[in-house]
């Protein structure tokens, strides 16, 4: 049975990672991280927006594209909220069954096409970017202790970033950390809108391992999802630690190689996984 480690505690019994029927051994040579609940805060700026009198995210956008084709053509909402909820549903399904994420534009010509509506292109690129900036306008909180264990871990290992690209796209989550002072310790960048893959398809975790020179086999990823953050990077050959810090949901059911509730506990996990 393999050792799973919570909080650099050892706890036996969990499933770990094995390769061929043996242990896998290779030396960790460098860092990958995921973005959304294990450095990004996911939703934190809700509250943020509701405090200035703002729509909520998801009715804001549905609005912005309502606006947009009702100055073309008079519809009312409701024909717009039922074809975002269609395009919506096809969008979740292709990103958990086929591993792609549909660019913005994509999915808003998916909506225009299905309500046989047309905007112009000037319009649409202006749907486009109200869209894909919401969260660069009003930005969610990094997660506490994440900025000094990414300046920790840079120190001795090449950092990438994997991440999947929902709304804001690779450009803007580059601008968000580069809001929060962290983007210059990062080597590598795998943005799936930018890939054309997401987690945990393989081009993902390639790329940032070719970006860093180093093999697959010798990366660690930090995510907070099971299945593409731990079982997605163990899959192929790397460890994984689960981030519980602001979502826990897969801690009872993950094969993590390591558990980690706090940052400031990452960079001494990392440093322990080493060689193992």
């Amino acid at each position: 049975m393999n050792d799973t480690q919570i909080g650099g505690n050892v706890v036996p019994g969990r499933v770990g990672q094995y390769i061929n029927g043996r242990r896998h051994r290779r030396m960790i040579k460098a860092v990958t991280f995921d973005l959304w609940d294990t450095v990004i805060h996911d939703d934190s700026d809700e509250p943020k927006r509701a405090a200035q009198g703002l729509r909520s995210k998801k009715e804001e956008r549905r609005y912005l594209l309502w606006e947009a084709l009702n100055e073309t053509s008079p519809i009312t909402q409701e024909e717009v909220w039922l074809a975002c909820n269609t395009a919506d549903a096809a969008f979740n399904h292709v990103w958990h069954t086929q591993f792609v994420t549909w660019r913005v534009r994509e999915r808003l010509q998916i909506v225009i096409d299905g309500l046989g509506r047309g905007l112009s292109e000037s319009a649409l690129d202006l749907v486009v970017q109200q869209y894909e900036e919401m969260e660069i306008n009003v930005a969610p909180d990094i997660i506490d202790g994440a900025a000094d264990a990414i300046v920790d871990l840079s120190q001795d290992f090449p950092l990438a970033v994997v991440s999947d690209a929902i709304v804001s796209p690779g450009r803007c989550l580059r601008q968000w950390l580069e809001l929060n002072h962290i983007l210059q310790y990062f080597q590598g960048f795998a943005f799936s809108d930018e890939v054309g893959f997401s987690k945990p398809h393989r081009n993902m975790f390639a790329l940032a391992a070719e970006q860093m020179g180093v093999a697959i086999e010798e990366m660690v990823h930090v995510g907070d999802r099971d299945h593409n953050d731990i079982k997605g990077a163990q899959a192929l050959g790397m460890k994984a630690i689960l981030f519980t810090g602001t979502r826990d949901k897969d801690k009872a059911i993950t094969t993590a190689d390591a558990i980690c509730a706090h940052h400031r506990e990452l960079p001494g996990i990392v440093r322990s996984l080493v060689g193992q």
